[in-house]
């Protein structure tokens, strides 16, 4: 028999009288339900609202935070609301007094930024941290400056509103610095290769580093990464992989999708550029490959790499999964990022002296622009260059050798 205990909240302001419990269900993954009963005296009719959790502590907590809201005057039902249903639902009230000409950027950001990145989180969960989190992932994947200005004042907007409703005591969505950020961004995208990792036994290092620092020393995560820098492919680009991708008669990987994050978790969409590409496996990570593709079995839709318990992989679950943090900081690569996987790879092959349309395709750029800023500048080569130019011109400066006037006479 599932056992229960159960606790009421009495003089709620509002005339709201709680009732919360937590049900113990065995053999159940997250075997605790939290369950919190309301009458709802406007509609006239008893309510309740529930969530399983994996300790009876994570279910108290739980509960907790709906009777603190609670006795601020707040519904179960609006505390526990999604960003993305608050934000429709109060949209009109958070940007009343613009002009229409802001309207639309703004209500673009949300729809194609904040809502894929935040819109799952109920109000109340919204932290600084995930906000500053966020925002440098729109930095990092190349967002304008303008675009990332009002997908944030969007995001401020709705949870100002948020702070009139009561629903949290403190804007989170506040965030200062993210110019700065910008700007090392810009930087850092003017000069790529400094991103890069120097060499292959830094990549296996790093990659050993980080699966004796997960859990269970998951060796899933060290082929990530060792797959992330060889292909130059982003890491939602690697979760996206599928067995079908591969032709290991060639060893080319046909670059269809990539998972990134949505209302409700993560998602399957298509690539950054929208186009499909082709990026060769090299001879080093085969191995590696045709035991993930055995592994996977004969479907030709199952993920080449997933998460230990078969989930899917984003750059956050990577960074928390390994404490990427703490083992870059170890390593001496106090900057390193999961991005900079795709910036060791295209480095690695502008190096070995691929044609710099061929790179582009291989990385999937956009413009030529981009791609050459991972070549490297050979010294030798610009100053034989320069020897050459000044050659040119020394013969055309000098003199014409003029015929003799007794040559002319004659």
């Amino acid at each position: 028999m599932a056992a229960t205990s159960s606790a009421s909240v009495e003089a709620i302001p509002i005339g709201v009288r709680l009732k919360t419990d937590v049900e113990y269900r065995p053999n159940r993954p997250s075997p605790y339900r939290a369950r919190v009963r309301w009458w709802d005296s406007e509609k006239k009719a008893r309510k309740s609202l529930s969530a399983a959790m994996g300790s009876e502590d994570e279910a108290q907590e739980w509960l907790a935070g709906l009777v603190e809201a609670a006795e601020a005057g707040i519904t179960p039902t609006l505390a526990t609301m999604p960003l993305s249903d608050y934000g429709n639902a109060n949209m009109e009230l958070a940007l009343r007094g613009l002009e229409l000409k802001t309207r639309d950027p703004y209500l673009a950001g949300w729809k194609l930024r904040v809502v894929p990145a935040l819109g799952h989180l109920p109000v109340r969960m919204i932290t600084n941290g995930a906000v500053d989190r966020t925002v440098q992932n729109w930095i990092a994947d190349e967002q304008s400056r303008s675009t990332v200005k009002n997908t944030i004042a969007v995001l401020v907007r709705v949870m100002e509103q948020a702070v009139r409703d009561n629903v949290i005591k403190i804007n989170p969505a506040r965030v200062t610095g993210w110019q700065r950020l910008y700007r090392q961004a810009e930087d850092e995208l003017r000069n790529p290769r400094a991103l890069a990792l120097p060499d292959w036994g830094a990549l296996i290092q790093l990659a050993d580093a980080l699966v004796a620092a997960s859990h269970g020393e998951f060796q899933g995560w060290g082929s990530v990464v060792l797959f992330a820098a060889c292909t130059a492919a982003r890491i939602g680009e690697v979760s996206g992989c599928r067995v079908g991708d591969v032709d290991t008669a060639n060893w080319i990987w046909t670059v269809r999708r990539q998972t990134t994050p949505a209302p409700g978790g993560l998602v399957d969409k298509g690539t950054k550029g929208k186009r499909a590409r082709q990026v060769p496996i090299i001879e080093e990570i085969r191995p590696l490959v045709a035991q993930r593709i055995l592994a996977a079995g004969p479907d030709p839709d199952a993920r080449l790499f997933t998460g230990p318990r078969g989930g899917r992989i984003s750059t956050a679950v990577l960074r928390d999964a390994t404490h990427w943090d703490d083992v870059v900081n170890k390593l001496g690569y106090e900057h390193l990022r999961r991005h900079d996987l795709r910036h060791t790879g295209l480095t690695w092959f502008a190096d070995a002296g691929v044609p710099v349309h061929v790179l582009r395709k291989i990385a999937g750029h956009g413009s030529l622009t981009t791609t050459q800023r991972y070549l490297h500048p050979d010294v030798r080569q610009i100053t034989a260059a320069g020897a050459a130019l000044t050659a040119h011109l020394g013969m055309l400066r000098a003199p014409r050798t003029l015929p003799s006037p007794i040559a002319v006479a004659r």
